[in-house]
């Protein structure tokens, strides 16, 4: 950390240049900064030279249109917003309000689930807690929960970080689905043999056989060679509604064009294995409050999707 408060009588006014630093860059200037906190504008500015005189680097970059970190102040922001947090969180218990989560959530989702499941469920838990911001990250690379600062990382399927704490929030399938007009089309296959010709929708680089599970623990290969190939899910998703091929998607990403019948499954009977939807955190002895408001909303919301099938809460990622 670039920045340690002192430990003697100044610590409130050390306190107080932190809540000015993260106030400036929540509200883009200086002057909404002052506004936001309730002083002057010479007060947010001396605050501002005070912490950058103290921690001996230049915070924000500003110009005559914006404000914006330096390298430096969004390595330190990381820092001050959990330490303030923690403290806003520490008053709040103290004035009897343990019911209300404070502070920022820093949240990341896969791309897709993250626009069907976690915006919604982010909108309204806002705009039932007015001192709760969400700071959210939708991106289907694997994120680093720890390196990147990060309150809760929503995964599907596989875990990549065994120090992290886990919570299922449903159970999950990838399943095969194809548009009804490409099936009426080019028939509906019975085994993955029969499969074998259709055109396949393929997401990312990935050129190896789809796996699939079947009843009695049968298991098949199929080649699924990509007549279409696109590195965004959503795109892949519209060309499966647009009957342009059969796609090996995640269960909760097709629920509600199941349920509309905008899809159908291809056999039915088979799956690409388990894909739970999981909510990865950093091990703490005591989770947070606005963390637990926010996963029990994703596990209600991801449940809703799937027709009310949640999965219970486990702990300890392996």
């Amino acid at each position: 950390m670039l920045y340690r408060p002192r430990v003697d009588n100044a610590v409130l006014d050390d306190l107080n240049e932190l809540r000015t630093f993260r106030a400036i860059l929540i509200e883009g200037s200086l002057s909404a900064a002052a506004r936001r906190l309730g002083v002057t504008l010479a007060v947010v500015s001396k605050r501002l030279a005070t912490l950058e005189g103290r921690t001996g680097v230049r915070l924000i970059h500003r110009t005559t249109r914006a404000l914006s970190p330096t390298e430096e102040g969004a390595r330190l922001l990381v820092d001050v917003e959990r330490a303030l947090d923690a403290i806003e969180a520490g008053e709040e218990r103290l004035a009897g309000g343990r019911d209300e989560p404070v502070g920022t959530l820093r949240v990341s989702a896969p791309i897709a689930f993250g626009r069907r499941c976690v915006v919604p469920a982010v909108g309204e838990l806002v705009g039932r807690h007015p001192r709760l911001a969400v700071s959210l990250d939708l991106d289907d690379r694997v994120a680093d929960l720890v390196g990147e600062g990060l309150d809760v990382a929503i995964r599907i399927g596989g875990l990549a970080d065994s120090s992290a704490t886990m919570r299922k929030l449903a159970d999950n399938r990838r399943i095969l689905v194809a548009a009804p007009a490409y099936l009426d089309a080019m028939g509906r296959p019975a085994t993955p043999e029969d499969a074998a010709g259709h055109a396949f929708l393929r997401y990312g680089t990935a050129n190896e056989p789809w796996r699939l599970r079947g009843p009695k623990g049968a298991t098949a290969s199929l080649a699924a060679v990509g007549r279409l190939r696109v590195d965004d899910g959503d795109a892949v998703h519209d060309w499966g509604l647009a009957g342009l091929g059969v796609m090996l998607k995640s269960e909760v990403d097709v629920a509600a064009d199941l349920a509309a019948g905008r899809l159908e499954r291809v056999l039915p009977e088979w799956d690409g294995g388990e894909a739970p939807v999981v909510a990865l955190y950093p091990s703490a002895r005591h989770l947070p409050l606005k963390t637990r408001v926010l996963l029990d909303a994703l596990e209600r919301r991801v449940g809703e999707m799937l027709g009310g099938r949640t999965g219970p809460a486990r702990r300890g990622a392996s």
